[in-house]
């Protein structure tokens, strides 16, 4: 099938639920027994924003713990806790072929998440070879100061991608994040899964030769 839309001089990939899969309440459970607590105080301490602001910058993991500790009314040591947390993800093996496609079609690619710093140190220490691998451009939101879908971290990712916003194709698993890239000028897709994001890549004039 011929290309029916503008190649993208980059792509921007979500990081949760796109390139890994995740498991929240597997996390909870964890925390939970680190703290010594119930399932549901662990629910309870991070129902609101905290999460949030860990993701934007706004506190770090040493912010998190305290609020964590006052919350629950435990005490739990801070590197423990921050592994319970964070021990929750799987790659998502059916974009290998996807991400190695991109490779080949030389398609300058970058990551665009919300993540915190423990969840990213993990996946870096779990050692998988795409990560950061081939991604050129990471655009994290703790690192940044912003989170998706504030229309800033757009801003932010289109400026270190060094291309103008139309130029950029994005994928991400939550509707709201997509409704905001195009917002924002970018062309993007919610993702659904690995086939349908290479079908939207060649329909794009990106051959993945799968």
């Amino acid at each position: 099938m011929p290309p029916t839309l503008r190649r993208p001089s980059f792509v921007f990939l979500d990081l949760g639920n796109v390139i890994v899969t995740f498991d929240r309440d597997l996390a909870h459970r964890q925390m939970a027994a680190v703290a010594g607590t119930s399932l549901a105080a662990v629910e309870a301490a991070v129902a609101d924003d905290l999460q949030t602001r860990l993701e934007s910058g706004v506190i770090d993991w040493s912010g998190y713990h305290a609020e964590f500790c006052r919350r629950t009314g435990t005490r739990p040591d801070a590197a423990l806790l921050a592994t319970a947390a964070s021990d929750m993800f799987a790659l998502n093996a059916a974009m290998l072929p996807v991400i190695a496609g991109l490779e080949r079609a030389r398609c300058r690619i970058g990551i665009l998440s919300n993540t915190c710093g423990p969840h990213w140190q993990h996946l870096l220490g779990c050692r998988y070879a795409l990560l950061p691998g081939p991604f050129e451009c990471l655009v994290l939101s703790h690192e940044v100061g912003g989170v998706k879908p504030h229309p800033g971290i757009y801003a932010t990712a289109a400026v270190r991608a060094g291309v103008p916003p139309d130029s950029i194709f994005f994928t991400d698993d939550i509707p709201a994040h997509v409704t905001a890239a195009r917002a924002a000028g970018w062309d993007a897709e919610v993702f659904e899964s690995a086939v349908g994001l290479a079908d939207a890549l060649m329909r794009r004039g990106i051959p993945l030769g799968l």
